[in-house]
């Protein structure tokens, strides 16, 4: 409880230096749209490059470029068949993060219509 009664949200826990960089890195990785575009295909499952390529109509050196960095950050994992590489999730709790931040960005946006329809 806050010093007004009120129940405060916060982080249940103190992060050390070492953890909140960490926790920025993490976030790094995720500010990039083409990133994010590629984690919500792979939503529907394991896919090449090439079909991921296809499917969000980016370039394969383009694609494989972010993938590299979303594997290195355990986002994704790589499965080899031959000739071809093939991702698949390797952390769906990043969707969790993003319905939170989206649910988020949706009360705020209600809020600002609300106040700009009083005037």
């Amino acid at each position: 409880m806050s010093a007004n009664g009120q129940s405060r949200k916060g982080p249940k826990r103190q992060l050390s230096a070492g953890q909140l960089t960490l926790v920025a890195n993490r976030f790094k990785v995720l500010a990039e749209p083409v990133r994010l575009q590629l984690l919500q295909t792979l939503m529907a499952g394991e896919r090449s490059v090439g079909e991921l390529a296809d499917l969000t109509n980016l370039s394969q050196a383009n694609v494989s470029k972010h993938l590299q960095l979303l594997l290195t950050h355990n986002l994704v994992a790589r499965r080899k068949e031959g000739l071809f590489a093939y991702y698949h999730l390797a952390d769906e709790t990043v969707f969790q993060l993003c319905e939170l931040v989206c649910s988020s960005l949706e009360l705020s946006t209600r809020e600002r219509q609300r106040q700009l329809a009083r005037g």
